[in-house]
């Protein structure tokens, strides 16, 4: 069993408690899930931008504790103040060291569209995506077959909720594409070895319809990176952990994106 096949598997037992501890019902009475979600895909493309999804994250399976004093209010404040398009927040505990309460705080802190970073397996989390305030759910194809991932995906946008699909490879983004996504994300780590390979946004990109907004992730650190991804055809780029390990992550934010801007 792979750490994907772990985390799944404890993800199931964890969605199994909440339905009986919080059923949909209460969910639904959130103010947040009567609200109109902000649109991801147009925040990365809006002219101002550069498409940057800044990540609040405190820890990963393969890095360990990356950020374990940063404050979700001012980080998440600083990256908008930094000019990124949207934010992505981790809201997985066991794995990630994250929580729900760190995506409202970020709602209410911003206007901003919210990408709930999780593993989506079953209908109720999108359901408590919309309660807790996020616009934009993940999906991995990863862990999901086709049909999962079109019926999760239609379900969210019955919500109002827009859907980024994240490959590895070929394989899977073959396999999962259909009319329910919004965003595809082609992961650049390995789920086997942990490494990260920018050239596997690079070989993936040309086999990605037009209609979806592209979107690299993981190991993107030199703003030289973004720029060669922009003319591959990138125009979202999610950013967690360069930011996140540094002592003022809205900082580096800023840094970066001011970096990408005079490359440009």
């Amino acid at each position: 069993m792979n750490i994907l096949d772990q985390i799944v598997a404890d993800k199931r037992e964890e969605v199994a408690q909440k339905k009986s501890l919080y059923p949909t019902k209460l969910l639904e009475r959130s103010t947040y899930f009567v609200g109109r979600p902000v649109s991801l895909k147009k925040y990365i493309r809006r002219e101002d931008k550069i498409g940057i999804i800044a990540e609040f994250k405190r820890q990963s399976p393969s890095k360990g504790v990356i950020n374990a004093s940063a404050k979700v209010e001012k980080t998440t404040i600083g990256y908008m103040q930094a000019g990124a398009s949207g934010l992505s927040v981790l809201t997985d505990n066991k794995y990630f060291g994250g929580k729900n309460e760190d995506l409202i705080t970020a709602r209410s802190f911003n206007f901003c569209p919210i990408l709930r970073k999780d593993f989506i397996i079953d209908e109720y989390q999108i359901i408590e995506a919309k309660s807790i305030g996020a616009d934009v759910i993940l999906l991995i194809a990863a862990c999901l077959s086709p049909e999962e991932v079109k019926s999760l995906g239609a379900f969210a946008h019955s919500l109002g909720l827009e859907v980024l699909l994240e490959v590895h490879n070929e394989e899977e983004l073959k396999r999962s594409l259909n009319e329910h996504i919004d965003l595809l994300g082609v992961n650049n780590r390995n789920l086997q070895t942990f490494q990260t390979d920018i050239a596997t946004s690079k070989s993936l990109v040309d086999q990605i319809p037009d209609e979806f907004v592209k979107v690299s992730e993981s190991g993107i650190s030199d703003p030289k990176v973004v720029v060669d991804l922009m003319q591959h055809g990138y125009e979202g780029f999610l950013i967690g952990e360069n930011f996140m390990r540094t002592g003022s992550p809205e900082k580096a934010c800023r840094e970066f994106v001011r970096n990408v801007k005079s490359l440009l």
